[in-house]
């Protein structure tokens, strides 16, 4: 097959029967070959109906039902795993992102030798607030993280089979979907793109804090070595602070009672404490990435044809 289509479904009733028209037009540009994966992750709305309905109506329209909401990038992960198109466009379906950069990124994807073409947004979209928290969150990530992914990345991606593939093969559950694109390397371009906007969101602040800050732990291990470094500053000025403490009692005997002895506890210990607790961090932020092994996701039931 020359062309897969992936997208997830969360209250996406309202779009879904538009985004199936426009996207479809654009794949038979392409080809007559072609697949168009909805994932209904969970959705509470009549979503997976719509959906089920338009596999019946068209054999390239495949479904796949969750068991349960996952979340929209373990949600992305299932449904590449189902494809098997030599190319995958993954697209969201709330046409914020136009059906029509298919045509866009088949033609940069063809033109060069790229393995992957993805959106960049060229002007964030939302209020003030949403906007620079954006901002501030990829600056606060590139710092930690020695992968670097671009600002204002989106998931909207045209890609080869063998770098999806090789995508598939991180097993870790708590993922973050655009980290792990910059992870699995390959050439990759991104072009710039004008994203809609509805006014409102899936992602809520909550949810976005939580995200920033699974992404960061994914992908960086930076913040226990700052601690820890932080615990052997603080243990190295408090010996400084120790002998000055214990020189000015001895030689000038000028302290007030009991003072001496509970700065040096409390900054040494402090100190100490705080170093422990980056050293056992490192050790089990290794371990803690590995022994998880519960599933990303579950395929409660496909719908539309194999071919």
């Amino acid at each position: 097959m020359k062309l897969s289509i992936v997208t997830t479904l969360y209250k996406s009733s309202t779009f879904i029967n538009k985004f199936y028209e426009r996207i479809s037009l654009e794949a038979k540009k392409i080809t007559d070959d072609y697949e168009l994966i909805f994932v209904d992750d969970g959705s509470p709305d009549d979503s997976l109906n719509k959906a089920i309905n338009l596999s019946k109506k068209d054999r390239n329209v495949k479904v796949l039902e969750l068991s349960r909401n996952f979340g929209h990038h373990k949600a992305i992960m299932a449904g590449l795993a189902e494809t098997i198109g030599e190319h995958v466009f993954l697209i969201d379906c709330d046409l914020e992102e136009e059906p029509e950069l298919l045509e866009e990124f088949w033609n940069e994807l063809k033109s060069g030798d790229n393995d992957v073409i993805y959106g960049v947004q060229k002007k964030r979209k939302g209020k003030w607030f949403e906007k620079v928290s954006g901002f501030l969150f990829y600056d606060l990530f590139n710092f930690f993280s020695d992968v670097k992914i671009e600002k204002n990345v989106s998931v909207v991606r045209l890609m080869k089979k063998e770098y999806v593939l090789s995508l598939l093969k991180h097993e870790e559950k708590e993922l973050i979907f655009v980290g792990l694109c910059a992870l699995t390397g390959y050439k990759q371009k991104g072009i710039f793109f004008k994203k809609g906007y509805r006014g409102e969101s899936n992602y809520n602040l909550t949810k976005k804090i939580n995200m920033a800050v699974d992404m960061i732990a994914s992908f960086s291990i930076k913040p226990l070595k700052i601690v820890f470094l932080l615990g052997i500053l603080i243990t190295m000025i408090s010996i400084c602070f120790i002998i000055y403490l214990v020189l000015n009692k001895i030689i000038y005997s000028h302290t007030y009672e009991g003072w001496t002895t509970l700065m040096i506890s409390v900054w040494f210990s402090t100190g100490l404490i705080m170093s422990s607790i980056g050293i056992l961090g490192i050790y089990l932020s290794k371990v803690f990435l590995e022994v998880k092994s519960r599933p990303r996701s579950i395929i409660k039931e496909k719908f539309g044809e194999e071919k």
